[in-house]
């Protein structure tokens, strides 16, 4: 009898976890959705304001950067941009380098847990460099790719061929796209009850937000707690092994920030090295892709080449840093150095932190609005 109550425990508690993941799936599409239709009525000078802000690609970037990093959810961020791409108030281009801002801002997560072990040094030395290489990969992505989208539309232009090949509509007359979410009817009728678009953006992000962080934690403690913690001395063996479990971990969770996190412990405690770590990394990043595709669904095709965007951007970043050794090791070798500077001096690892997340991208958006 007591044998039957505990695999029924175990049971019940797998079945209110898949249940979660369920329900917060749902929730997540029905906030985009919401968000659709809310930003869809906005009125035109609050549209026209958003436009202007997003003409120059640096204070996009930027914006994408110091919104991620405040609320630290770049799935939120590239989420809620595809939506406003589906809307119609804005244009692809404009919205590319937002996407490539929130991928450098989600990184400051791995590196704040790194300061948890800022009273051992040689511990701390070990786990900010873990922590920061996430931030200097995607930096580096960035200087290389960005150029690129300025002057020649290279991500845009690519996203927008696949995109094609996925969606057979390119018009868009309103807040309603061509292919009507399951959850229309009702998010229709919640904007048109509040009457302030403005408000039901607000509420709609709020709930991205929460969809996601329900849906995270559903998922890691279903699929990935135990199992990571089982298989990471396998994890990390071989370069390619490494990647795919970065990605499939994350796309999992749904946050590259939660992926990331749980390897900095291992690299600290010296479980393993940086430098085999480094790929998972690279993996993780294009895992949390997925919840740009996910919320690009049954949008406009501008919104789902968006989300392709998010995923050629780390993909290609994967294919410049992963396949050869020596390149693979300018990150690492970056994120060494500077975890050996940080422990010799500490104020470093806070000045990085403030000026790259918040001081730098503030002070240049205030003085390139114009």
């Amino acid at each position: 009898m007591e044998s039957l109550e505990k695999q029924e425990g175990p049971a019940k508690s797998n079945f209110f976890q898949y249940a979660q993941v369920f329900f917060a799936l749902l929730l997540f599409i029905f906030a985009i959705d919401l968000l659709t239709v809310g930003i869809g009525n906005i009125n035109g000078g609050i549209a026209l304001e958003i436009l202007n802000a997003t003409k120059n690609p640096f204070i996009s970037l930027f914006i994408g950067l110091l919104v991620t990093a405040l609320i630290q959810s770049s799935s939120t961020v590239t989420a809620s941009v595809v939506a406003i791409v589906a809307s119609g108030n804005l244009s692809l281009q404009q919205a590319v380098p937002i996407v490539l801002g929130a991928n450098i801002g989600t990184t400051l997560t791995s590196t704040l847990v790194s300061l948890s072990y800022l009273m051992n040094k040689k511990e701390f030395r070990r786990a900010l460099s873990a922590g920061i290489s996430h931030d200097i990969f995607n930096i580096l992505t960035v200087i290389l790719l960005l150029p690129l989208e300025i002057y020649f539309g290279f991500l845009s232009n690519t996203a927008s061929h696949i995109a094609g090949w996925f969606a057979s509509d390119n018009s868009f007359d309103g807040p309603i796209v061509y292919n009507r979410m399951f959850t229309r009817t009702w998010t229709e009728w919640i904007v048109n009850q509040i009457n302030q678009p403005v408000i039901s953006m607000i509420l709609s992000v709020v709930l991205v937000f929460l969809a996601i962080k329900v849906l995270s934690t559903a998922m890691y403690k279903s699929f990935i707690k135990n199992t990571f913690q089982d298989i990471n001395k396998v994890i990390f063996q071989k370069t390619g092994l490494a990647f795919f479990y970065g990605l499939f971990f994350t796309a999992a969770v749904q946050s590259s920030t939660v992926t990331t996190s749980l390897v900095v412990p291992l690299v600290a405690s010296k479980k393993v090295t940086l430098s085999r770590v480094f790929p998972f990394i690279i993996g993780a990043n294009i895992g949390t892709t997925m919840t740009a595709v996910i919320a690009s669904i049954y949008k406009p095709e501008a919104a789902i080449a968006l989300a392709l965007v998010h995923v050629l951007f780390n993909s290609l970043g994967a294919l410049i840093f992963l396949p050869i050794s020596g390149i693979r090791k300018i990150p690492v070798w970056i994120a060494n150095f500077m975890g050996k500077i940080s422990v010799k001096y500490r104020i470093v690892v806070f000045a990085y932190i403030l000026l790259t997340f918040f001081i730098i991208p503030f002070l240049l958006i205030y003085f390139t609005k114009g």
